[in-house]
């Protein structure tokens, strides 16, 4: 009598595996019949890859809806906002800016990205190019690369002296507080990369035709001076990460997730109208945007 108890159970539970499995077959089964599926299968992709490619497109899709809502609150309160995104060449900086501006109002934000100074801007105040290009009330601004130049880039390829470097550095703390008291929203991303992700993507910009554009000079010194933009790095969050304005680091070897992740955090900061509509898609993953500790173990 047990026995047959014992094994009517255990069929039980195998009925119930395999009613899950086959609705799990079902939906995958759906997704990869859209046209989106089979497009992406179409190309020769496989079903891990055209599953996890389709998941990637709605999760971001359903963000990039509450950007816009978070747009709208921008624009229609007259509210400033400054995003700064910084990192290591080829972190993936210009990827993520473009999956944020993608569905947005272009009238209501600016992506800047400034080029070397001119004579006349290297004799100017070290911010004022910069401050010129500060969001308008009801916009946002995305900068890609911004005044943090001073504190990698130009010391570690001799751009400027020790002097205008500490100068810098003693500078910023005060300069972004007075940024945020007088009421710009201000958020610093540093994108983060492993030597060995930054060297396959500077191989795949000299192969790729669509993105050799993206090669410079600097780049390809980049591996060469790790470990001294590393020293630098280090330095600027140490002196530049405040209560007020820390640093965001984004784990970026996956692209897509730093992408998800960083939209994610931007969304969970600021209190946009229709906010609580959106539930849990906007808590993002600490294990991938965090703010900087000192401790932390970083993969850069």
């Amino acid at each position: 009598m047990i026995k047959k108890l014992i094994a009517s159970v255990e069929k039980e539970i195998e009925d119930q595996k395999a009613k899950k499995r086959l609705k799990k077959a079902r939906k995958l089964l759906d997704e990869l019949s859209s046209p989106e599926g089979l497009k992406l299968l179409g190309k020769g992709k496989s079903l891990k890859k055209a599953l996890k490619t389709l998941r990637y497109e709605e999760e971001l899709q359903r963000l990039q809806i509450e950007l816009v809502k978070l747009q709208n609150w921008v624009y229609e309160n007259n509210k400033r906002v400054l995003i700064i995104f910084e990192g290591r060449d080829a972190a993936g900086k210009g990827g993520a800016i473009k999956r944020f501006t993608e569905h947005l109002n272009p009238r209501r934000y600016r992506v800047v990205a400034l080029p070397k100074p001119t004579e006349v801007e290297m004799g100017q105040f070290y911010f004022q190019r910069y401050m010129a290009q500060l969001p308008n009330p009801g916009e946002i601004a995305f900068f890609d690369r911004s005044w943090y130049n001073r504190a990698i880039v130009e010391p570690v390829f001799g751009f400027c002296t020790k002097e205008q470097y500490e100068k810098f550095m003693q500078e910023v703390p005060a300069m972004e507080h007075a940024l945020i008291d007088d009421g710009i929203i201000l958020i610093k991303f540093w994108f983060a990369i492993s030597k060995k992700e930054q060297r396959k993507r500077f191989k795949e910009r000299k192969t790729n035709p669509l993105k050799q554009w993206k090669i410079s000079p600097i780049d390809l010194q980049a591996q060469k001076k790790w470990d001294e933009i590393t020293y630098y790095r280090d330095e600027m969050f140490s002196r530049t990460h405040t209560t007020y304005s820390p640093w965001i680091i984004v784990k970026s070897n996956d692209k897509k997730t730093a992408r998800l992740e960083s939209i994610r955090y931007v969304l969970s900061r600021i209190p946009y109208e229709g906010k609580e509509d959106a539930g849990e898609i906007l808590h993002p993953n600490p294990d991938v945007v965090n703010r900087y500790y000192r401790n932390d173990e970083r993969i850069d």
